[in-house]
């Protein structure tokens, strides 16, 4: 075999370092960027040409076979004759950006913390002529740490080959706008670092060489050599990346550089780089406002005349209406055409349409029994699933936005309530009352409409969404609650279970079929319903109820979550997860209708006996009745705007990535009109919900996860905007009218509970505010790296969580109140926060930590 020369050999490392730079290359333009540098960056070679010359020309004296193998150590080792054994080694280079100090608020910080404590070595003669690993061990030693912990760190920092190296490094490289794919190596400084899990804080040292030093291929001149150590269970703007990324950014100023080599003492080294730390805060700042100088200057010098403008715009009648259907009119056609053609679409629609179907059939059978209790049954559950059939199918064909999700609410119930009570008070006519109230809220629900009051929205921020969002998951979890504990009160703490004293009267009743036939018999009608004591003691209906509920909220979360396990494809996973809550609600309502008949258990109250349309009698109101009506109904055209546009606007956040636009002012012109049509007929009233709109995005999206530093995040890569899911899903529920009351009757009460729960517990996914409420309770080394842990301190995180939190117990205390007429004053709470988070909180928090904290495109 030919015998390669020095000379070869060298021209061999100068073509893989030129293709290597080449690799690894910068993407971008900078003329700086930072290198994590992996095993084996940094060797000690004071002859490493001559080993690769040896190694090459003993080549020519090894046959194929002449390695040995041999198996101790529990690993498999290869030697040569000659004494040489073979290793694998794992690099690794990734590039990082420089630091953010103007955006994050931990840099600086790091800096003045770290500076206080350091270790620093200037010109210090025992370090002149040491291998990286030997200064590791010098600037260890200074550190007076335990013996435990500096071998520990030992293992880490180094790489125990037959020449050591450090593991992990970040030096600079230089590249130039011409050819950003070659890059040179910034050879003047190295920084290492490790994250050492019995360590209890993080430690810095840097040492200054009094002469340049050749520490390596691509640290020939080494004269400021940082080492970083941190705790292995540290935040994620913490760790030893972080830190190092800090310090290795100011280290990349040459100028900073030069002015560190010619200090005369420590205290001159530390306070030179925290005022360059500092002055790079103003630096960044400045160049990132000059960057963004049109676009502030255009916000400064208009601010008041865009005031001015939206003012305005409140009293340009009709102006929103025709914005919206000028954005919204060109995509008409393609709202139903997106429901069909792409990837996996038809699989979408069809799993998006069950599930719309269980979540509003079942929540308009309970709000349906809530209601006919409320009203004596002058309002049952055939009435609010038709008026569920005709509003969804009519939002869907007129709606401007069609991924709105139309449903009678509890706050609806409770307003259909006072009516009922001021009728029974007063001696009014109940439909004739009911009617007038619904057409004064459409009349102003009109008025908003045409005169732009939806602007309001543009005050509307993410936190206000957010509070809105946990008060109605907060909500659902109430109702079903307290329907368990008013089943548990009537059944499991019932007199006859407290004295013992069973009759024997229904013992035979047992199964809910039986139960309906009996009733039927008894009154001639469909009355699906006990009597209002109990008879006997029913302790097993108790906890067959609190079993089911819970049931459906564990099977339906698991398969929802499904879809984060290794197990089956990842096909199979997703489709599987989209049908989480048909799933949930069939199988409970299996096991308690056939696998617990014995057990005794209450459907839910129907009778058909009367018409579904009852036309309002208006005549029948006296004038001051008609008043009082409009007080009622512009309380609840306040709850409808909230709630509408609240709704319409988490669904139209930019993280759903939605190409098509909203339309605030007609849809809630449709609302208008819809409501009117409603009230006259005296069918329940609807408007778009919390969380059943934003949920609806999300199933007809593709998303995608991402990992940053250990931590799992999805995003939303396109969501698919059509209005089929919502037609087909209300068609199905229209025909559900034929299978009442029965099959239907068999979903026990229970599940329409858990579902409740489901739709609670599913809807805080991507509810940043949750998020904040759970890092009260989160180990610091577990909060994920986001932007706002990086940009605003964590007091302030806190304060403005706390803040939050104020507002949602403000609501939680009209909302759940016990009175009903104090809860009339519910939808002015809800339009009050819009000037708090607007007049007060930013008293409290200053406005650059709000944007991070309340920006809607993270």
């Amino acid at each position: 075999m030919k015998v390669i020369t020095e000379e070869a050999v060298e021209s061999i490392r100068c073509y893989q370092t030129e293709h290597s730079s080449s690799q690894f290359g910068s993407p971008s333009h900078n003329a700086m960027s930072l290198n994590t540098i992996g095993n084996g960056s940094c060797r000690s070679s004071p002859s490493i040409i001559n080993r690769k010359h040896q190694r090459l020309t003993n080549v020519e004296n090894r046959s194929d076979g002449g390695g040995i193998w041999s198996f101790h150590d529990n690993k498999w080792h290869l030697t040569f004759d000659d004494g040489e054994e073979v290793n694998l080694l794992y690099s690794k280079q990734e590039v990082l950006p420089l630091q953010d100090f103007d955006g994050e608020v931990r840099p600086t910080i790091d800096v003045e913390q770290f500076l206080e404590q350091c270790v620093l070595l200037l010109d210090d003669e025992a370090a002149q002529t040491s291998t990286p690993v030997d200064l590791v061990d010098l600037l260890l030693g200074k550190m007076d740490l335990p013996v435990a912990v500096v071998e520990e760190a030992k293992t880490i920092l180094v790489t125990h080959d037959i020449v050591p190296s450090l593991a992990k490094t970040i030096q600079a490289t230089y590249s130039t706008r011409d050819n950003v794919n070659i890059f040179d190596y910034d050879e003047s400084w190295l920084c290492t670092m490790g994250d050492i899990p019995s360590l209890a804080q993080r430690r810095i040292a840097i040492m200054r060489l009094k002469h340049p030093t050749n520490m390596g291929e691509t640290c020939h001149d080494v004269q400021l050599f940082v080492l970083i150590l941190c705790p292995g269970k540290e935040k994620g703007t913490k760790n030893g990346l972080e830190t190092s990324r800090t310090f290795a950014t100011l280290l990349a100023d040459v100028n900073l550089r030069r002015q560190l080599l010619e200090v005369t003492n420590e205290e001159e080294f530390k306070e030179l780089v925290l005022k360059r730390a500092k002055e790079l805060v103003i630096v960044q700042q400045q160049s990132r406002s000059s960057v963004h100088i049109k676009v502030d200057s255009l916000q400064s010098i208009n601010e008041t005349s865009c005031n001015k403008k939206k003012v305005k715009k409140f009293c340009q009648f009709g102006q929103g209406i025709r914005e919206d259907l000028c954005r919204r009119l060109p995509h008409y056609l393609s709202d139903y055409v997106d429901g069909i053609i792409g990837p996996k679409t038809p699989q979408k629609v069809m799993s998006t349409t069950f599930f719309l179907y269980f979540a509003c059939l079942l929540p308009a059978i309970a709000f349906g029994v809530l209601n006919d209790h409320n009203t004596n049954g002058k309002i049952g559950v055939r009435k609010v699933i038709v008026g569920q059939t005709i509003g969804g199918l009519f939002f869907a064909f007129f709606g401007g936005q069609p991924l709105l999700i139309m449903l009678t609410t509890a706050p609806l119930a409770l307003y259909i309530k006072v009516i009922s009570s001021i009728c029974d008070d007063f001696e009014l006519d109940f439909y004739a009352m009911y009617g007038c109230v619904g057409l004064w809220c459409a009349f102003f629900l009109l008025l908003f409409s045409l005169f732009n009051v939806s602007r309001l929205m543009c005050w509307c921020t993410r936190s206000t969404e957010e509070i809105f969002g946990l008060f109605i998951s907060i909500a659902f979890c109430v109702d079903a609650f307290r329907d368990t504990a008013k089943n548990f009160q009537k059944n499991y703490s019932s007199p006859q279970c407290r004295n013992d004293n069973i009759g024997d009267v229904e013992r035979n009743v047992n199964s809910t079929l039986t139960y309906y036939l009996l009733n039927q018999t008894q009154n001639g009608h469909h009355d699906v319903i006990a009597t209002d004591e109990p008879i006997e003691c029913n302790q097993a209906t108790s906890v067959l109820f609190l079993l089911l509920m819970l049931g459906t909220v564990w099977v339906g979360v698991f398969i929802f979550n499904f879809k984060k396990t290794p197990f089956l494809s990842t096909g199979k996973r997703e489709a599987l997860a989209d049908y989480a809550l048909p799933i949930a609600v069939l199988t409970m309502s299996f096991v308690g209708s056939f696998l617990f008949q014995d057990v005794k258990a209450e459907p839910f109250r129907y009778d058909d006996s009367d018409s579904v349309f009852t036309v309002t009698p208006l005549e029948r109101l006296p004038g001051l009745a008609i008043a009082g009506a409009m007080g009622l109904g512009f309380a609840l055209s306040l709850l409808i705007l909230m709630d509408q546009n609240i709704s319409s606007a988490m669904v139209n956040t930019p993280l759903n990535n939605l190409k098509k636009g909203p339309a605030y002012h007609w849809d809630l012109f449709v609302m208008a009109i819809l409501t009117a049509a409603l009230s006259a007929v005296g069918l329940p009233w609807m408007h778009a919900l919390v969380p059943h709109s934003p949920l609806h995005a999300r199933a007809l999206a593709d998303v995608e996860e991402r990992v940053h530093q250990g931590h799992v995040y999805q995003i939303i890569v396109r969501v698919r905007e059509t209005r089929l899911t919502v037609l087909f899903s209300h068609i199905l529920i229209g025909l559900s009218i034929l299978l009442l009351p029965y099959p239907l009757a068999y979903i026990p009460p229970a599940v329409l509970n858990g579902l409740f729960l489901y739709v609670a517990i599913t809807g805080l996914g991507g509810n940043q505010m949750f998020e904040r409420i759970m890092l009260f309770f989160t180990e610091q080394s577990a909060y994920p790296p986001n932007h706002y842990i990086r940009r605003v301190p964590q007091r302030k995180i806190h304060q403005f969580t706390g803040c939050q939190l104020a507002q949602l117990l403000l609501m939680c205390l009209f909302g759940f109140v016990p009175w009903p007429y104090m809860k009339m004053v519910f939808p002015v709470i809800l339009l009050s926060l819009l000037p708090i988070r607007h007049l007060v909180v930013p008293r409290l928090i200053e406005r650059r930590f709000l944007k991070a904290l309340d920006s809607s495109e993270h």
